[in-house]
């Protein structure tokens, strides 16, 4: 048996492995159509593994995995009625995968050249400062709902300094952002209400964070626990802190360590678009200013250059 293993593998060594490397060798373009090639399954592959797992389809392609080593395990070790049988369910469970998933597989076509699609593979066609706007809307309109019923809430918006380490002390929510969702974090008497809300890249990162507390000689004496927590963010990073007060259901804002207070709604918009939005137009400005003004300085160097040779000419 083991002779027919050994020959087994060797003929197929042969056959395919050392047939495709004399080919390669014979033409070396073609190499890059092989990595090319891997690149696009392990891609494709890594995706789908990630999207399956978790789901009931997991538990389908474990199952699917272990009939096909098991039909290859037959075959090496010349199991001929075991890999029949095999051989038949794996023919005949293609028909009925079709069959059972035939919901998800719609599903999935349908998806084609649609956003979700291109989330799919990495792609987001909505442009960044569009949607940082929409976000900004949604957390007005929850901040303000909040304000009516003098629901206390923190809400952190995380800028170009990073605050891992706070996101780090609260509850991972990594969620999109809505009105819905940050009103009911806040809700009193419930697991998240207590501690900020940290948002960042677009997304609510954690809630129930612990912020660094400002001291007594930077803010007012009247003033709570949640807006000592504002001021001492803001003054630790360049993050802009919302606070919604419980006591009077005022919103006010903290940034750079100076606390504005009672901010209507229309002024909370304002800030938060001049102090995000418009921060990240002059950042993208800036990033293509960069090259028209290597371009410019280049010519300017070429233009010295000629204009010395001109003069040695001379």
């Amino acid at each position: 048996m083991i002779r027919n293993i050994g020959e087994i593998l060797n003929n197929f060594f042969e056959q395919n492995i050392l047939t495709y490397i004399q080919t390669l060798q014979a033409y070396p373009v073609k190499l890059i159509s092989v990595i090319l090639d891997l690149a696009i399954v392990i891609f494709l592959a890594y995706h789908l593994v990630k999207i399956a797992k978790g789901s009931r389809a997991w538990q389908l392609i474990k199952g699917i995995a272990f009939l096909i080593i098991a039909k290859g395990l037959s075959a090496v070790l010349n199991l001929t009625i075991v890999n029949y049988i095999l051989s038949e369910v794996m023919n005949w469970g293609v028909i009925l995968l079709i069959i059972i998933f035939q919901p998800e597989i719609r599903r999935a076509l349908e998806q084609l050249g649609t956003n979700k699609f291109t989330k799919f593979f990495g792609i987001d066609n909505k442009d960044i400062i569009t949607r940082t706007k929409e976000d900004i809307y949604k957390i007005v309109i929850a901040v303000t709902e909040l304000a009516k019923n003098s629901t206390g809430a923190l809400i952190v918006l995380e800028r170009e300094i990073k605050i891992n380490d706070i996101i780090s002390t609260g509850i991972k929510i990594d969620s999109d952002i809505s009105p819905q969702l940050l009103v009911n974090i806040f809700v009193p008497n419930t697991p998240l209400h207590d501690g900020a809300v940290v948002i960042s890249n677009n997304k609510i990162a954690a809630a129930a964070c612990m912020l660094p507390l400002a001291s007594d000689a930077d803010i007012a004496k009247e003033l709570g626990t949640r807006h000592r927590a504002a001021i001492g963010i803001s003054k630790e990073s360049d993050s802009i802190v919302i606070v919604v007060s419980e006591e009077t259901g005022k919103i006010s804002v903290a940034k750079d360590g100076t606390l504005i207070a009672d901010v209507k709604e229309e002024a909370l918009k304002k800030i938060l678009i001049t102090n995000i939005i418009n921060k990240m137009y002059n950042a993208q400005n800036n990033r293509n200013r960069i090259p028209f003004e290597k371009i410019k300085n280049k010519l300017k160097k070429e233009k010295g250059v000629n204009e010395n040779k001109i003069e040695e000419n001379k």
